[in-house]
């Protein structure tokens, strides 16, 4: 199976299989209960069906816009072609590819349909993965009120950034949370930082960013170890931080946070998955996410 779907009724079939030869995808015909079989294979779905039908067979299958695939709704009459999920995660590109055929891209996104760039698309474009998902709204609400700057870092760089921040990175599918004691030398950071890589059998230039507190912002033999790599460090706010639930109870609670390690990995992964609960090395605490 190609990574695109085309699904139709059978009376729609002839117009499915134009579409399916135009994006190089494949086609089913409509079954009761397809769509299940479907979404966990597909990145892109095309139906030519009413709506109705597509919303009740897809609604039990959604789980997050970054995983689900994109769903274009298709009109019976050929005219349209409906971003259903994932606007800005491939569908709104999905039917504006379908204009290709002479159908009208129907976009309901407030910063396309206003003729706006998203931080999705603008990441897209950029060949970037977002690190903070969760600054999104804010970030693109920003761009409709014409609030929201973009900043070019060179790396390696270290950024501190809140909730509303979103920041776009190329490389790497891993996050590593550190925390670390005070008065840590760049030493002692960089030999933990090995040891947790080696113990989880993750290469360095896997590493998408590394991520702390904001409370480690003047840790120097912290921000020297991380610039020395060379990689990216993320300082989040507290917000941030204790808005996850990480598995491993920490003495963080004394400093208000949930925990260091763990939430920050988690906050700034793409999966939200832990690969390596915290293990401490020394003065150092690390923890790492995909």
């Amino acid at each position: 199976m190609t990574d695109t779907v085309v699904i139709a009724l059978p009376r729609f079939i002839r117009d499915a299989n134009r579409i399916a030869e135009f994006l190089g995808a494949d086609v089913l015909e409509y079954r009761a209960g397809c769509f299940a079989g479907i979404f966990p294979r597909a990145h892109r779905i095309v139906a030519l069906m009413s709506m109705g039908i597509v919303i009740r067979g897809i609604a039990p299958h959604l789980t997050d816009k970054w995983t689900d695939p994109a769903v274009v709704v298709v009109t019976p009459d050929f005219r349209y072609a409906i971003p259903l999920i994932g606007g800005h995660h491939g569908a709104n590109e999905l039917a504006g590819e379908l204009a290709g055929l002479g159908l009208v891209p129907v976009i309901s996104t407030a910063t396309e349909a206003t003729g706006r760039d998203s931080v999705e698309a603008i990441a897209g474009r950029s060949d970037c993965g977002i690190v903070n998902r969760d600054s999104t709204r804010a970030v693109n609400a920003g761009i409709l009120d014409g609030t929201t700057k973009i900043y070019a870092i060179p790396g390696p760089g270290i950024v501190i950034a809140g909730p509303d921040v979103s920041i776009l990175l190329h490389r790497g599918e891993y996050a590593v949370g550190i925390g670390c004691r005070r008065g840590v030398t760049a030493g002692e950071v960089a030999a933990a930082v090995r040891a947790a890589l080696a113990h989880a059998k993750i290469a360095p230039e896997e590493v998408m960013i590394f991520a702390t507190t904001t409370k480690k912002c003047n840790e120097t033999g912290l921000c020297d170890a991380i610039t020395a790599i060379p990689a990216n460090l993320i300082f989040l706010d507290d917000d941030t931080i204790n808005a996850q639930t990480p598995p491993t109870p920490s003495r963080a609670k004394k400093i208000g946070l949930v925990g260091v390690a763990e939430p920050c990995a988690l906050a700034v992964s793409k999966h939200r998955e832990l690969v390596m609960r915290k293990k401490v090395f020394g003065k150092v605490t690390i923890a790492i996410a995909r």
